[in-house]
């Protein structure tokens, strides 16, 4: 017969009048340690849905959907596919979007669509072909970042005047009924609808 080594018998002994190393969940409640990667919270006022967070998911738990007639961009979140890589909260644009946080016990359930969930951003879209330059909070959030800079693109003194109102909204948006012309240069246009009202200068 083997006898157990010493070291063996050392650690029984102290496995025996430790506590136990597991959790009561979900009878108590439980603490995770800190950098613990849990749900991901997105936080309203400074996520922009500039759809970063979607192109870096992983699982493709984010996805959008731009509805051209509403003018609304609806972001769903699916955390039953999410697998908490923390990948949105690193390239989230603001920094302060989305982050993860210590829930992810409580997020059990027998129907699938409790773990899904929509946020709607304003989309921004040209005047003249109706295409989708971005969400209007995105674009107030580059012409924050850029300062000073920003006062060279006559869109942003569109976003300018919304912020001020230097001007009555019909006065400095034109219906562009036609086609493009040089004076269309300060309505809202997408970066090839601008490339073309530009051209008529020459």
């Amino acid at each position: 017969m083997k006898y157990p080594k010493i070291r063996e018998i050392k650690e029984a002994v102290i496995s025996l009048v430790s506590p136990a190393y597991t959790t009561s969940f979900p009878k108590k409640p439980h603490k995770p340690y800190k950098d613990y990667r849990g749900k991901p919270v997105v936080d309203n006022d400074n996520c922009v849905g500039c759809e970063t967070c979607a192109n870096v998911c992983p699982p493709l738990a984010i996805t959008f959907e731009d509805d051209r007639e509403k003018g609304i961009r609806t972001i769903r979140r699916d955390y039953g596919k999410c697998i908490f890589c923390g990948q949105c909260q690193e390239h989230c644009i603001t920094g302060k979007g989305v982050k993860l946080s210590d829930e992810i016990y409580d997020m059990a359930s027998y129907d699938r669509t409790d773990n899904v969930e929509y946020q709607e951003k304003e989309l921004l879209l040209c005047k003249n072909c109706g295409a989708i330059i971005t969400t209007k909070e995105h674009y107030v959030f580059m012409h924050k970042k850029l300062g000073p800079k920003a006062y060279s693109s006559i869109l942003n003194l569109n976003v300018l005047n919304d912020k001020l109102k230097l001007s009555a909204k019909d006065e400095a948006e034109v219906d562009i009924h036609d086609e493009l012309k040089r004076k269309d240069m300060f309505n809202v246009l997408c970066p090839n609808c601008l490339h073309e009202a530009q051209k008529k200068n020459f």
